[in-house]
């Protein structure tokens, strides 16, 4: 099946500019002008959202979070900002990504097909051999690989996409330290630039609020100074 995008977008030539990409690249395309508009737009078909943050009414981050309740498609935003303080904004508001305006239509395909290129394999869950299923289990804290499920203390948790690559990674390997370049390339799939530092560390933060006792003081995914992050069993 055709991957769904839904584009949240008030100009309306960014708006068209972006709806011609993605139909030639074989997308089916649904806009809204406006996040009240873009939160109707939302269906359980749609696999990825293309999100402003400079809206009038309802901004992007709000809109994010609203969008957050119902669906873990993954949610790029466009944004005329360029400062750390706003993109961080966006990713702990329940943001996937960002790109900054203006942006080259090569940029925006490769950041939308590795979104979903992630988001399909998470959503992977159906009709699986319960004899063929991988369990990984640390500490109270157990994955289903093969069903991309995750639990604490036997209480399922429901992460993002990106949420679950970086547990996954670290869970597979408890004890190693995996660089920030290395989390980057591993589960986001793209080249590593000095600036995706930031993207990681809020993942992080994120991760640890789900599944950490206290995230303030992490038992779990420990961060090695200097080097990057482990899992402790």
């Amino acid at each position: 099946m055709k991957s769904r995008i839904l584009i949240i977008e008030d100009d309306q030539d960014i708006r068209d500019g972006i709806r011609i990409i993605l139909e030639r690249e074989g997308f089916v395309v649904d806009e809204a002008e406006n996040g009240s508009e873009g939160l109707k737009a939302l269906s359980a078909n749609t696999d990825l959202v293309i999100l402003d943050i400079l809206m009038p009414g309802m901004d992007g981050i709000r809109t994010c979070e609203l969008i957050r309740r119902t669906s873990n498609a993954p949610v790029l935003f466009l944004t005329a900002k360029s400062s750390e303080d706003d993109k961080i904004a966006g990713l702990m508001a329940g943001g996937d990504d960002y790109m900054t305006k203006p942006f080259s239509n090569s940029e925006l395909l490769v950041r939308v097909k590795a979104l979903l290129r992630r988001y399909r394999v998470y959503k992977g869950k159906d009709d699986i051999d319960i004899e063929t299923e991988r369990i990984i289990e640390y500490s109270g804290i157990k994955i289903n690989e093969h069903r991309n499920e995750v639990f604490v203390n036997d209480k399922e948790v429901n992460l993002s996409d990106i949420e679950y690559g970086i547990l996954l990674m670290l869970m597979k390997n408890p004890g190693r330290t995996y660089s920030a370049q290395a989390i980057y390339e591993g589960v986001w799939r793209e080249p590593y630039f000095y600036s995706s530092n930031s993207t990681i560390m809020v993942h992080i933060r994120k991760l640890r609020v789900k599944i950490e006792n206290n995230p303030q003081e992490p038992e779990h995914i420990r961060t090695v100074w200097g080097k990057g992050y482990r899992f402790e069993k």
